[in-house]
């Protein structure tokens, strides 16, 4: 199933069947879309940061509503980075956070959106069978080196809740799964984020193989238990 996606992205947007559910799945870049995620999908490409997510994400999901074939579930995934888990191991999101939301001068607590309503921390409820779970951060910068220590969630994204927002706002759930790609140490270029993304691809076609065995087995329910 394939719907073009209108706006100077140019790209078709296909949704993914799989146990005869449709499902969205959505990365930021084309470096993290390896060989191994290409034998399984064709990915929404939303770009690299929480604004490029979140307008993408929108304006997608606001076309299969059009044309009354919004997904079952969307599937958000690719790097992050982390001082303290498994450097290229494959983990999927409990939470997620907005780390560089701070009203704090307005009384606001670092990390509250104000007058949203909406807690710092946001659950996220579904989970794939023997797939491990680690907390998120999301923000618009690149973590590296010590400022991981200010950190207190377990790994680093740029997306996520921009994400798990967009789809909230089509009632969808979301399952994020993140490659850790670095953080293990200081970042020197963009080489030391493209290293390890052939191996992050493989580990994360491995996650999306659990993740059909799961729903093929029974369905979304299989991610509730």
């Amino acid at each position: 199933m394939i719907h073009p996606l209108p706006g100077p992205s140019g790209q078709t947007v296909e949704l993914t069947r799989i146990a005869g559910l449709n499902v969205l799945f959505v990365m930021a870049a084309e470096a993290e879309y390896g060989p191994h995620l290409a034998g399984l999908f064709r990915p929404l490409l939303c770009g690299i940061g929480p604004v490029e997510a979140g307008v993408t994400l929108t304006r997608a999901l606001g076309v299969f509503l059009a044309q009354d074939a919004l997904p079952e579930l969307v599937v958000s995934l690719g790097s992050a980075g982390s001082a303290r888990l498994h450097k290229t191991g494959v983990y999927q999101a409990s939470s997620v956070s907005w780390r560089d939301i701070d009203a704090s001068a307005l009384g606001f607590p670092k990390g509250i959106t104000p007058l949203s309503g909406l807690p710092a921390t946001l659950p996220l409820p579904l989970r794939i069978p023997g797939v491990p779970e680690a907390s998120l951060s999301t923000g618009a910068n690149v973590v590296s080196g010590a400022a991981y220590q200010t950190i207190p969630e377990d790994m680093v994204d740029m997306e996520t809740w921009a994400a798990l927002r967009a789809c909230q706002g089509f009632e969808l759930p979301l399952i994020a799964l993140r490659g850790i790609s670095d953080g293990d140490k200081e970042l020197e270029g963009v080489h030391d984020w493209h290293e390890y993304l052939h191996v992050v691809d493989e580990r994360l076609a491995e996650a999306v193989g659990l993740l059909a065995q799961a729903l093929e087995t029974g369905g979304m329910a299989a991610l509730r238990s």
